[in-house]
């Protein structure tokens, strides 16, 4: 689950996939606190069966004694900050049936990436939460800053086959284990199937056939989506669909390939759309988008499963008229889909209690009556393999007219490319795309030199982090 927005376009609970709008580790100290300079546990990264790992990095946060625990009848107060709406209820039943370790949510704001700069600033100060929410591609980012427990100690190994295998995995690196998962995001194709019946138009199920749509839309004076120059997360869905690797390890060495050659296809292919005014370009899921997606003026998304719940909250008097097709493919026939988000419940380096504090974590993300509240707030797909059924996801099935749509999203996840794996300047890279994306909408530029450039721009950063890199 990443960023599911419910509820009112100005929430301030609303999840923004725009994690990068901080530059916070990059003004961090580059020593941790035990006096091992943090270049050398950087830079010991090897290869792994995941695909690649951080070795040394994240800790029990200062090197020191391990945290005692809990005392025997000892009540104790874990704290865990969230963005996800509804995130009390599962909390409630926890504390309903363990009384005597209470959770206590501080619901934080996922608005730029705001979460994220408030967790690194309370690890920097020594007071981080006891869990928080952190989404798969912002992991690395909190290993850079040793702020995450490695959990394998705790039994957590335990757990391993209760979740989805490459949703596991992204929160693994080299034995280590940092977080437990909870949800992820497969991508289809909103539409409004009462404006596409209206106007003959089929679901796309190609890319040729989405710029046909797009074309048609066009005529009849609306448009099929916007590109949204911010909206790094899923522009690196696309890539992912098409077969991009965006980070590797060789050795010791990280490989960033941005600039790769599939990556380059999708920039190509949504710069055309651009220059011929086929798409929008004004930002999704900000005010001017609800209004166009209220209205019809947009008459589709791509967007991922927790979408479900965005479109109810914000477009409610479009009820009945959507509808949800696979995401078009780039040869007819195929079957390769993409990831947009995805979150874990993280265990930070600081908790006294780390033995309930990962008890926690596992519940929430695989007990069945946790599960259906989270499913019924609208939190994505959930990591478990067991607990629910697909048909419990359709929770606004009467908005969608009826269609079993998670279905969809069901056989999507099934598609998703899980050797992609995320780096640690993920974060950063985001922010990067979006200035660059921007001004090159603002100027005509082709979008391939945006890749050249962020490609750049982000070796740069991990080079400044001690860490050895090339382009790949």
């Amino acid at each position: 689950m990443n960023d599911t927005p419910a509820g009112t376009s100005d929430t301030p609970t609303r999840r923004d996939t725009q994690t990068a709008r901080q530059d916070t580790w990059t003004a961090r100290q580059d020593t941790r606190t035990d006096g091992a300079p943090r270049r050398a546990v950087l830079g010991g990264a090897a290869a792994a069966a995941a695909g690649f790992a951080l070795a040394g990095c994240g800790s029990d946060g200062d090197g020191g004694d391990r945290p005692k625990g809990r005392e025997k009848g000892e009540k104790i107060t874990l704290t865990f900050w969230s963005w996800v709406p509804g995130i009390d209820k599962p909390v409630a039943q926890w504390n309903r049936e363990n009384p005597e370790v209470r959770v206590e949510v501080e619901k934080v704001s996922a608005v730029d990436g705001a979460q994220y700069a408030k967790m690194h600033a309370a690890i920097k100060a020594g007071s981080p939460p006891d869990l928080g929410q952190i989404e798969y591609p912002v992991v690395p980012s909190f290993l850079v800053d040793n702020g995450l427990l490695d959990l394998t100690e705790y039994g957590v190994a335990a757990h391993k086959d209760k979740f989805i295998g490459w949703q596991w995995q992204q929160s693994v690196f080299g034995k280590a284990v940092y977080a437990v998962p909870q949800a992820s995001g497969p991508m289809g194709l909103f539409i409004r199937r009462d404006l596409f019946d209206r106007w003959g138009i089929e679901p796309p199920a190609t890319w040729d056939d989405y710029e046909a749509a797009a074309e048609a839309i066009r005529n009849e004076g609306a448009w099929i989506e916007t590109f949204s120059a911010t909206n790094g997360n899923r522009f690196a869905g696309l890539a992912w669909q098409a077969g991009a690797r965006w980070f590797g390890i060789e050795g010791d060495t990280w490989t960033v390939s941005i600039d790769d050659e599939p990556t380059r296809k999708v920039a190509d292919y949504w710069y055309d759309l651009v220059r011929r005014k086929l798409i929008k370009t004004i930002p999704d899921r900000q005010n001017a988008w609800y209004k166009d997606v209220q209205t019809g003026a947009v008459a589709s998304w791509l967007g991922a499963s927790w979408g479900d719940a965005l479109l109810v909250g914000n477009a409610p008097r479009t009820a009945g008229k959507w509808r949800v097709a696979p995401m078009p493919q780039w040869r007819k026939g195929d079957a390769a889909f993409a990831n947009w988000g995805g979150s874990t419940t993280a265990v930070f380096a600081g908790t006294k209690y780390p033995k309930d504090a990962l008890a926690f974590a596992v519940w929430l993300n695989t007990d069945p009556e946790s599960i259906k509240l989270l499913i019924e707030n609208g939190y994505g797909t959930p990591s478990a393999k067991r607990g629910y059924t697909t048909s419990q996801l359709d929770v606004h099935k009467d908005f969608f007219g009826g269609q079993e749509y998670s279905e969809v999203f069901d056989a999507a996840s099934k598609g998703v490319d899980t050797s992609w794996q995320w780096g640690p300047a993920t974060d950063t890279l985001y922010q990067r795309l979006g200035d660059a994306f921007t001004a090159a909408i603002g100027d005509g530029s082709p979008f391939r030199s945006v890749l050249r450039k962020v490609q750049g721009e982000t070796i740069t950063d991990l080079r400044e982090k001690g860490l050895k890199v090339k382009a790949g």
